[in-house]
């Protein structure tokens, strides 16, 4: 100990004896250290924090699986899980409610099995409350099963979830002090969730927001309740037609996943082969997989992960390329130290003890840059979480706190960091001729090496610049591709805003005649150049989807589904390719078929009272499934249903829709997704999203807007009150956000680059400044000799291109599904991105080249 305290004493005098390689040193690393432990923070918040239940180890998650796999009904899943095509097979994580019955009361391995879903969005109402909730739908015995506790009260219990119990609910910590102050007397308290009146009787814990990663809930309230609070969550939520829970069991002690798999597998394969409509073959082979809850509820961690990841690969390229510039600025230090270094080993210092000393100055910059990093890491956390909180609608979903693993990766960092960094330079320092060492052979002409330990680390911070820059430079391109690319609509000029009259029990008839009246009212404003109405927002991640059967054709088939009012062609400027668009008599048909829902059926039947109703096709769906047949007139029958007895020919159904028309492709709810088959049909019921087109800005008719939405009714809430501009920008956030990060990370890999080429040279430069004189002595022209130190750097910036370029090419394939309309081997940017580089290069070898014609050659050749 005595030793090192030495070490350290005499390594703080020799960096306090050169602030300047001290900053430049502290600050390189810091920058390096800091980014690191920001991203690792997040992901450790985001990918590594373990569910806050009891035991979480033994609750286990229920996944079906098939080759192929169809529910006959409704299909809901809330992005708890993976949901789709995984390996060639159909999986979900959605069961209906008696398939979880079973579960819960025939797999004995299981100490209990719990069920959730949501969030619902609800208005809230009563006593000094409006707003919108998001609520969570459990079974009674969600919280005991979990192990979760009540900090206030009590929990949810089995006997609030039958159907003769008055409505409770729980509600989330965070929402108790935010809402009602972390008042005590909010027990007993009625709140009203979409008018239906509940007591609260309790408050979770503070640590439980919600089991789904990223997810946070206002409230958790029965199942039983679900129905009476009008969510559109399909027709009876109690039957095998509506999929919709998440099913979880506690494992037992003493039994394996394995027994519960196969038991849960039975019951599954008996339900999905053998039930009255069967979803799968024998073939198809329907299973069950459990996984662990903490693995398979990854919630929102999938739309963070991969960014994560690609930015945690990009701060430790940046963190190589500071140690590696740090490390040449300690080679060309240790180089200015031979002499002192050479009379301690005269005198008879140990190399190893020579070592251990300056390793001990390195291991001091690291832990001087680790702690400043600390700080880099708290400003860099902070800003990205308001980026997110700003750019993505919503507050940032993990809570990213301290822990041990982020201060155990710091401490890593800053120790790895000082090994890395400080190991050539010490070596390379104790590797010393003492004679000409002693002499001081500063004076004598130096000779020039090939390739050095320096050359070597500034060829590495080039090469992996060049890695840095190539991924930012095929993000910026994804970015600006997103962008740009043909929406297939007119996105300029649009201001959009939802409502849902729904919440205030408004029929089907009542919402018609609001949506007309809203419309004519907002039509009417100065600078309005026309407006309209959909069920979803284009271009606003909302999906909605439905098999349909085509009359004619044997198989039903998968299609976009939209519904959209009066004017909506020419309010988003969409184009009418065939036919003709909607009339205010298709609203009067659809409406008068949803109220009677009769049908027409084909000409052999009997004549139906109400026609079909009318609706639009997009190009794609005539390009994919009506190829050699004319569009116009053909029935469609929703949902793939079947009312022929006999059934599966074609031909024999009743038809709820006939084509009207056929319109150009949009994007519809994201702009990478790319263009599928489409139907719009009349809207005349349901939650609506206004868009309203103006001559101007339409961020100036805000308020205008609202005034007209608040006078047809005062009580309506409007929500999602935006541009389509700034829609856009909400839809892209992470590719913002992924682009910005990688653009800061490039410029910093570019400026660490010429700064350690900059170093190089001068280094080089003090190192010949007598050859240089002798030089010029003989006649050599200054041009002559700028020509030699920029030849010099730009042979080194132009071999860590070409290394960079190879590497890039084999790393950069990796961002494969972040990118849009480029390709990882691009190679229009890679040679942007070499010509770039070439460029900092000159300039980074300008200054040392233009020191070197100034050096005089009297001077030079007394140098000392």
């Amino acid at each position: 100990m005595g030793t090192l305290i030495q070490d350290l004493r005499y390594a703080l005098r020799m960096l306090r004896k050169s602030p300047g390689f001290t900053a430049v040193a502290v600050l390189t690393l810091a920058l390096g250290i800091g980014a690191n432990t920001a991203i690792f923070s997040l992901i450790d918040a985001v990918m590594l924090r373990t569910m806050p239940v009891k035991n979480p180890s033994q609750i286990v998650m229920l996944r079906w699986q098939a080759h192929k796999f169809r529910v006959n009904g409704h299909y809901s899943s809330f992005s708890d899980c993976l949901n789709g095509d995984s390996g060639g097979n159909r999986v979900g994580c959605s069961f209906p409610i008696p398939l979880f019955e079973q579960f819960r009361a025939q797999v004995n391995a299981f100490s209990d099995a719990t069920a959730f879903a949501g969030p619902a969005d609800l208005k809230l109402s009563g006593k000094g409350l409006v707003g919108h909730v998001g609520g969570e739908i459990v079974a009674g015995n969600y919280f005991s099963t979990l192990g979760v506790n009540a900090i206030l009260g009590r929990t949810i219990v089995p006997s609030d979830d039958c159907l003769n119990a008055s409505p409770v609910a729980v509600l989330s910590y965070a929402f108790w002090r935010g809402t009602f102050g972390g008042s005590r007397d909010v027990l007993g308290r009625t709140i009203e969730l979409n008018d239906v009146p509940f007591a609260i009787v309790g408050v979770a814990e503070p640590s439980f927001t919600s089991l789904t990663p990223g997810k946070t809930q206002d409230l958790w309230f029965p199942i039983h309740i679900l129905p009476s609070l009008r969510v559109d969550w399909g027709q009876r939520i109690d039957t095998l037609n509506n999929w919709w829970l998440v099913v979880l069991g506690r494992m037992k002690p003493g039994f394996s996943v394995e027994q519960a798999q196969a038991a849960a597998t039975v019951i599954f394969r008996n339900v999905a082969l053998y039930a009255e409509q069967p979803m799968a073959k024998e073939a198809d082979d329907p299973r069950i997989v459990l996984l662990r809850a903490q693995d398979g509820l990854t919630g929102r961690r999938g739309s963070y992960s991969q960014q994560l990841y690609v930015l945690m690969v990009a701060v430790g390229l940046i963190l190589l390329i500071a140690c590696a510039n740090v490390a040449g600025l300690l080679l060309a230090r240790g180089a200015a130290r031979q002499r002192e270094i050479a009379v301690r080993l005269s005198l008879g210092a140990g190399r190893a003890r020579i070592w251990r000393q300056l390793l001990t100055e390195s291991m001091l910059l690291s832990v001087a840059s680790g702690a400043m990093g600390i700080l880099f890491a708290y400003w860099s956390v902070h800003a990205i979480v308001l980026f997110v909180s700003r750019n993505s609608g919503q507050a940032f979903p993990f809570a990213i706190t301290p822990d041990w693993r982020v201060l155990l990766f710091v401490l890593g960092a800053s120790v790895l960091t000082g090994l890395f960094f400080g190991v050539a330079p010490a070596f390379r320092s104790t590797r010393l001729d003492l004679t000409p060492a002693l002499k001081d052979s500063a004076g004598s002409v130096a000779r020039m090496r090939r390739l050095n330990v320096g050359t070597l680390f500034v060829v590495a911070q080039v090469a992996l610049s060049v890695v840095v820059v190539a991924g930012a430079s095929l993000l910026v391109r994804t970015l600006g591709n997103l962008r740009n690319g043909n929406t297939g609509f007119d996105t300029r000029n649009l201001l959009l805003f939802s409502v849902d009259p729904t919440l205030l029990g408004y029929k089907q008839a009542q919402i018609q005649s609001l949506y007309r009246d809203l419309a004519d009212r907002l039509a009417a404003m100065p600078g309005v150049v026309s407006v309209s109405y959909s069920s979803e927002a284009l271009l606003s991640n909302s999906l909605w989807g439905s098999n349909v059967t085509i009359i004619g054709q044997p198989d039903s088939v998968y299609t976009d589904m939209l519904a959209a009012g009066p004017n909506f062609l020419r309010t988003m400027k969409i184009p009418l390719l065939e036919g003709r668009s909607f009339t205010p008599a298709d609203f009067a048909q659809t409406e008068q078929a949803n109220a009677t829902g009769k049908r027409v059926p084909p000409s052999n039947q009997p004549t139906a009272t109400v026609a079909p109703a009318p609706v639009l096709v997009n190009r794609e769906f005539v390009h994919e499934y009506l190829a050699d047949r004319n569009p116009i007139g053909v029935l469609i029958n929703p949902r793939g249903r079947d009312f022929a007895k006999g059934g599966g020919t074609g031909g024999t159904e009743a038809a709820d829709f006939q084509i009207v028309g056929v319109i150009g492709d949009t994007k519809y709810s994201d702009l990478r997704r790319t263009i599928h088959p489409e139907i719009c049909v009349p809207l005349v019921t349901g939650r609506g999203s206004f868009e309203v087109r103006t001559a101007a800005n339409p961020a100036a008719l805000l308020s205008l807007v609202r005034g007209a939405v608040k006078a047809v009714n005062a009580d309506l809430d409007v929500s999602d009150f935006r541009t389509q501009s700034e829609q856009i920008d909400l839809l892209l956030w992470q590719e913002r956000l992924v682009a910005g990060m990688s653009s800061f990370f490039g410029l910093l890999a570019l400026t660490l680059a010429c700064i350690g080429l900059y170093g190089l040279l001068s280094y080089e430069i003090v190192r010949r400044t007598r050859e240089i004189g002798i030089r010029m002595a003989l006649g050599a022209q200054p041009a002559n000799l700028q020509r030699l130190i920029v030849r010099q750097g730009i042979v080194l910036a132009f071999v860590g291109v070409l290394v960079g370029i190879a590497v890039a090419l084999g790393v950069t394939r990796y961002l494969g599904s972040l990118l849009y309309d480029v390709h990882a081997d691009d190679p229009v940017t890679m040679i942007g991105v070499a010509a770039l580089l070439i460029l900092v290069a000159l300039a980074a070898c300008y200054i040392p080249a233009r020191r070197a014609m100034k050096i005089d050659p009297l001077v030079a050749l007394q140098y000392e």
